[in-house]
Formats: C-alpha cells, sequence, structure tokens
C-alpha cells in the first residue's frame, strides 16, 4: 500500500516526510520489542560488510531486525550511519552491535537512529548497570542528549519515548557472564541479552561455532534462558537458519539467522559448483 494512503494524504511528500508521518501515526516505535512483549521469536540478519546497498537488501528482506556489526565487521561509524539511513522505510528494526561497552559510542550510534544496541562482553552487574546507563537518558541513565540523526528520522518527540523504546541488549558470551547472569539480569532496563556461541565455547574448552551439541554448552545455554525467563528478559542468541527451530525450541526468542558475508560466500560458491558441474539452471532468470 502506498505509504501516501496508508496514513491519509493526498499532497506530495519528501521521503522523509512519508517517513516522519508514518512513524507519528504508530503508537509502537520499535516493532521488535512489541514482538518481544507478545512473546514472539524474531529473527535477524547480520551485516559485517560496510555498504549501505547490502544493509538496504537486508532491511528488506522481511527479517525482523538487522544489526550492523561494529565490533568485528568492517564498518566504522560513518559508514554505520549510512547503513542505518539505508534501511529507512524497512519494516525492520535497525540495531548496532558497538566494539566494546563504552558510552561514547554507545550513544553516538542510538543518535544516529539504532533502535537497539547490542553490548559485547557483559561480565558482572556494574557492567550491566554501565550498559544501560549508556542507553538511557537520566534519571534512569547517563546518555547524552543529541539525537542528531533520530529526531530528523523518528520526530522531535524523541526524547519522550527513547528510553522506553531503545533496546539495550547485553552479550553473554563467557562463562564469566553465564555464572553471573542471574546477576547480570537483575538489572533494571535489560531488553534482551544476546548469546555469542563462539566465545562462549571458547571459554568452556570448546571449540568456537555456533553450536557445541551434547556438552557443557547446552547447559550454559539453558541456564541463560532458564534466567532470562525469570527475570522478564528476552533471550537472543547469534545462530543460523539450520538452528532456528532448534533455538526456539530451546526458548530463545532473538534469532540471528543470516549474515551477509556468509550468504554471500555461500551463494557465489554454490553458483561456481553448479557452473563446473554442469548443472542446470537456476529456476530465475534475472539478472538483478
Amino acid at each position: 500500500m502506498p505509504l501516501q494512503a496508508e496514513v491519509g494524504v493526498t499532497e506530495v511528500l519528501s521521503p522523509a516526510q512519508l517517513w516522519r508521518r508514518r512513524v507519528a501515526f504508530s503508537a509502537v516505535k520499535n516493532r521488535l520489542k512489541e514482538k518481544w512483549r507478545a512473546g514472539e521469536p524474531t529473527y535477524g540478519a547480520w551485516l559485517s560488510i560496510p555498504s549501505p546497498l547490502v544493509a538496504e537488501a537486508a532491511a528488506w528482506a522481511g527479517f525482523d531486525y538487522v544489526c550492523v556489526d561494529m565490533q568485528h565487521g568492517v564498518a566504522d561509524y560513518q559508514v554505520a550511519i549510512n547503513m542505518l539511513a539505508a534501511m529507512r522505510g524497512a519494516d525492520t528494526t535497525p540495531i548496532v552491535r558497538v566494539p566494546w561497552l563504552e558510552p561514547g559510542i554507545i550513544g553516538r550510534v542510538l543518535d544516529a537512529g539504532a533502535l537497539g544496541v547490542v553490548i559485547p562482553m557483559v561480565n558482572s552487574r556494574a557492567e550491566a548497570q554501565a550498559a544501560v546507563a549508556a542507553c538511557r537518558y537520566a534519571p534512569v541513565g547517563a546518555r547524552s542528549f543529541g539525537p542528531i540523526r533520530a529526531s530528523m528520522v523518528f520526530g522531535s518527540d524523541y526524547f519522550s519515548w527513547a528510553n522506553d523504546e531503545i533496546a539495550c541488549i547485553p552479550m553473554v558470551e563467557t562463562r564469566q557472564a553465564v555464572e553471573a547472569v542471574d546477576d547480570i539480569l537483575s538489572v533494571p532496563g535489560i531488553d534482551a541479552v544476546y548469546v555469542g556461541p563462539a566465545d562462549l565455547s571458547i571459554t568452556y574448552g570448546l571449540p568456537p561455532g555456533v553450536d557445541n551439541p551434547g556438552t557443557v554448552f547446552d547447559e550454559a545455554i539453558a541456564t541463560v534462558v532458564d534466567s532470562c525467563q525469570r527475570h522478564g528478559v528476552t533471550p537472543g542468541i547469534h545462530s543460523i537458519s539450520g538452528l532456528a527451530a532448534k533455538r526456539v525450541g530451546n526458548g530463545f526468542r532473538m534469532i540471528t539467522v543470516s549474515s551477509d558475508l556468509q550468504s554471500l560466500n555461500a551463494g557465489m560458491r554454490g553458483d561456481v559448483r553448479v557452473a563446473n558441474d554442469g548443472g542446470s539452471a537456476s529456476s530465475s532468470t534475472k539478472i538483478y
């Protein structure tokens, strides 16, 4: 449906005006958090390639959230802003994984328009408190006010709802964090936690990967999910599409199922393999 018809206007509006109108007509600013409140599983994409075009393609692919990875991905702040801008208008929630628990970069990605922040290596209650403080304005936090892009995209009332709608997502990705998970999740203001399975596996003496079934890894993620359920926090995990059903069965409700670089590698290698093997043509005849 054209956005003009959706909001009941007939005049010609710029894309920015259309988007601001759409946001103004929506009582819920963060659809990802809305789904979490309803207990629905949500699926996301992970972006390591510093490309607004890739971000735009991912945003329109149908994921509940798309995350720009500034920790292990190669996007810097300027590119991250362009990637967030490229997602505008799509029915997905833009989030960012920051390089570390540091208030400056957390505030900057929120000012740039991220509606959630994934924060690495949160291992204690004190670090969880620092993560929440960086995501919230006073009196519940210490975020400095200056939503230079967020107020343009989401409207001049951004301050009035930001504390409620911004998703604060600390990562639980070490044995230390699992052992302290109840203390971590007792901090008010945490919306979800995100399990990093590779680092978590390493700290338990296991090889890095998205799964280590039949090992202490299973017990560790079960401990996280159980704690989340008791504290009313959404459990999340980095994963792949082939494990999505298993992770939903484990109790996770935020599940990353795709990544840009892996999808690119798999698709291109598959194309070369089909060509070398003389396989049949794809059912699609599209060039773009």
